[in-house]
């Protein structure tokens, strides 16, 4: 099984952390998704054989294009994949997007689930970071989904704003199980390089994030959702009933994936493919073998580093077995002699040869990886 990932770049305004690339101007829209069209019928060798499973759009703001823009997109998919046996298909949508109609266009192109953008149902931290839409049209967006037949919905939250308490942060998530989604993906603020929120923060504009409320709430996120019957499948994502992204959950155990658009990512188990990061010259080169991308075979140790990265990170751990059959006794007995001296107990246990990171490592996790990392 694989998954196709479509990047949309376009967004109405930006949001003061996103470090992903997107564009505020729609000029270029039509040559864009033409040159998308362009990707997905030049590449269709790269996942040759594989049935795809999964759909995910994402950005950006895949949910400012209109019905016949995905459809274009869709069908171009639908005539190069033969082997099309789509069980999950996600778009991900700003609640101020999610009027009935734009709901009704998302049915109508065979969406069965949403990912919407809350990140806050308070006014205040979605000033703070800059969004567009406003806390009543958070829950509208989630209802008028709902009433429209789509019950498979996530949403993201943001924790760890100096705009929000810790009170405010479990009344963000109550909220979010009185509505009844079925997926959360909640992550903590970080400040990314080059963002305008890093820029804020150096004006001293607005205040920086503290790492300790972030702890705190992220804890205060684990208790709660394991009250709520919500299971923690991975460190930012928790589900009802197995309602696990099956997209996403493929990238974590390593499933191949193609993605078509500026930024998007492809992987097929040996190599990783990334497609430049700009509009323009997408557009422009994209009818150029190599010019639009760059590529890098893995190596063995760069398998690995992969596989602990995305292991540890899920409820599933990461399998001693797993690297010993796929990797060699030699490299299951350098990270096995890591695990016991450099990285503490009080941060993971193994079962069956299995690590799992526990409430606290799983704040550290990616400082634990790293640490685990084959040079």
């Amino acid at each position: 099984m694989a998954g196709i990932y479509i990047h949309i770049p376009f967004c109405k305004q930006a949001c003061h952390y996103c470090n992903f690339h997107f564009s505020l101007s729609l000029s270029r829209k039509n040559e864009l998704i033409d040159a998308i069209l362009f990707e997905i019928e030049n590449r269709k060798s790269y996942l040759e054989g594989e049935v795809i499973k999964t759909i995910y759009l994402g950005g950006g703001t895949p949910s400012i294009l209109d019905y016949d823009d995905l459809a274009k997109i869709l069908d171009k998919i639908q005539i190069i994949y033969p082997k099309l046996e789509v069980e999950e298909y996600t778009i991900e949508a700003n609640p101020d997007d999610l009027d009935s109609s734009k709901i009704k266009d998302f049915i109508k192109l065979g969406v069965n689930r949403l990912s919407i953008g809350i990140q806050s149902f308070h006014d205040i931290d979605l000033k703070y970071m800059n969004r567009v839409h406003n806390s009543k049209e958070a829950l509208h967006s989630i209802y008028r989904s709902q009433d429209a037949g789509i019950d498979n919905i996530s949403i993201d939250l943001i924790y760890g704003t100096p705009t929000m308490n810790h009170e405010q942060w479990k009344e963000n998530l109550q909220t979010a199980f009185q509505s009844q989604v079925t997926h959360i993906s909640a992550y903590a603020l970080t400040v990314e390089p080059k963002t305008k929120l890093a820029s804020l923060i150096k004006k001293k504009i607005i205040e920086t994030p503290v790492d300790e409320v972030a702890y705190i709430q992220f804890q205060q996120m684990l208790e709660m959702m394991e009250q709520n019957s919500f299971e923690a499948y991975e460190i930012s994502n928790f589900c009802k009933g197995e309602q696990y992204s099956k997209h996403n959950t493929s990238y974590w155990k390593g499933i191949p994936y193609i993605g078509f658009g500026p930024s998007a990512h492809s992987y097929n188990g040996v190599s990783r493919q990334w497609n430049i990061s700009n509009n323009i010259k997408y557009i422009r080169d994209i009818q150029t073998p190599s010019a639009y991308y760059e590529s890098e075979i893995l190596s063995i140790n760069n398998q690995v580093n992969e596989y602990i990265m995305t292991s540890l990170r899920t409820k599933w751990g990461m399998d001693l077995k797993h690297i010993e059959q796929h990797f060699g006794a030699s490299i299951k007995e350098s990270i096995n002699n890591t695990l016991e001296k450099e990285i503490s107990k009080e941060y993971y246990e193994i079962m069956d040869g299995v690590v799992y990171l526990n409430k606290v490592g799983k704040f550290m996790a990616d400082g634990i990886a790293s640490n685990l990392f084959m040079d």
